[in-house]
């Protein structure tokens, strides 16, 4: 046993160690502006993390590690969702919490602001495949090309379904908020009365 080093680090994995705590929470945003859930939008960091680590040295190779793994993080969540059988039910009451858990759990609920919990519900209104091209085109800041490439579709398709889902968050976001004693005119302007 002399002379073995067992936990030696090999140049592809330190780059791809490097790589993945630098993307590592942009990840994880993006994953959860697509499942609407951080334990979910963190299991899917996860599989595309793993997925990417076994294919590193080919994918580096390529020169587009970026573009590779959003492509692995959409498809995964796609297929999570044409697969409904693979995901785990929730559980009737929820085990005890460790205060670093808890304490995760709050942080994450103060990261939510009124307006950002208005966005997130009006993402999950949104059919999974229009989520996805709403943000790759406006949070990922992707072009047309990239997302269709991404997501294997024509650019006609991006157009319109990012279009439409762009107006379906409009629609939800916009609404005016009422108070009894008011109507609206057909102009669009309130009234009171």
């Amino acid at each position: 046993m002399d002379g073995i080093v067992l936990d030696e680090v090999t140049p592809d994995e330190a780059g791809f160690r490097a790589w993945a705590t630098a993307r590592r929470n942009g990840l994880r945003r993006s994953a959860y502006l697509l499942c609407l859930d951080w334990h979910l939008a963190d299991d899917l960091v996860q599989e595309t993390l793993a997925k990417t680590y076994a294919r590193w040295a080919r994918i580096t190779a390529r020169g587009h590690p970026d573009r590779y793994v959003r492509r692995v993080l959409v498809t995964s969540y796609l297929d999570s969702r044409r697969r409904p059988w693979r995901r785990e039910s929730a559980a009737a009451q929820l085990p005890d919490l460790t205060p670093d858990q808890a304490a995760a759990d709050a942080l994450d609920a103060v990261e939510t602001a009124a307006d950002r919990g208005r966005l997130v519900a009006a993402l999950a209104a949104l059919p999974p495949g229009q989520r996805a091209m709403v943000v790759l085109r406006h949070f990922e800041d992707l072009s047309v090309e990239q997302t269709a490439e991404l997501l294997h579709c024509s650019t006609g398709n991006v157009k319109s379904q990012t279009a439409r889902g762009l107006d379906r968050l409009r629609a939800a976001l916009v609404q005016p908020r009422l108070t009894p004693g008011e109507a609206i005119r057909p102009t669009g302007r309130r009234t009171d009365g």
